[in-house]
């Protein structure tokens, strides 16, 4: 079904950061401009365990744009390859496990680009694999441990510091959109 409105729910595994992996969960919503051009529209929430001393909570609601390099993949051809590319808003939240009351935030921005293929079970319903690099445009929380001291910092960072985000997701074809 093309020109169409999709939704689905997803999870999430965080990998390659400076703080470890992470796993986490949302949803999104897709609507498909053209047979090569869909959007993405999505919000999740992935929390990840520092040395069992600290939780980094990161909250991200954004876009993507995906370009289907081939044509004719759309059901019934059962895998349907991509690239995505997009934006995102981002809240970040690092806390003491034991000191709840002990945290710092920071709002931010950042963008993401991947690979992904959807596996297309019916007309209607696909599983999507992703995975794609999340860049954070904004300053960085750094968590300091050694030994029982634990020292949470905010530093503007000269590198490019993000995470490699591997996504499952299951979406159903809600309807199209418009007449073409």
């Amino acid at each position: 079904m093309q020109d169409g409105f999709s939704l689905g729910a997803r999870s999430t595994v965080s990998a390659f950061s400076d703080e470890g992996a992470g796993i986490g969960t949302g949803g999104q919503f897709r609507i498909q401009l053209a047979d090569q051009v869909n959007t993405e529209w999505f919000a999740d929430y992935i929390t990840i365990n520092i040395e069992d001393k600290v939780r980094s909570d990161y909250y991200h609601i954004g876009w993507s744009v995906m370009f289907y390099p081939f044509k004719n993949q759309k059901y019934p051809k059962i895998v349907q390859p991509y690239i995505l590319a997009g934006h995102c808003f981002d809240y970040n939240k690092v806390t003491l496990i034991n000191s709840p009351s002990i945290s710092v935030d920071r709002w931010g921005s950042a963008v993401q680009a991947g690979l992904a293929t959807h596996f297309n079970v019916t007309g209607r319903f696909d599983i999507t694999l992703s995975s794609q690099y999340m860049v954070h445009l904004s300053t960085v929380l750094h968590t300091h441990i050694e030994a029982n001291n634990i020292a949470i910092t905010e530093e503007q960072s000269t590198v490019l510091h993000g995470h490699l985000l591997t996504t499952i997701s299951l979406n159903y074809k809600i309807g199209k959109l418009w007449n073409r």
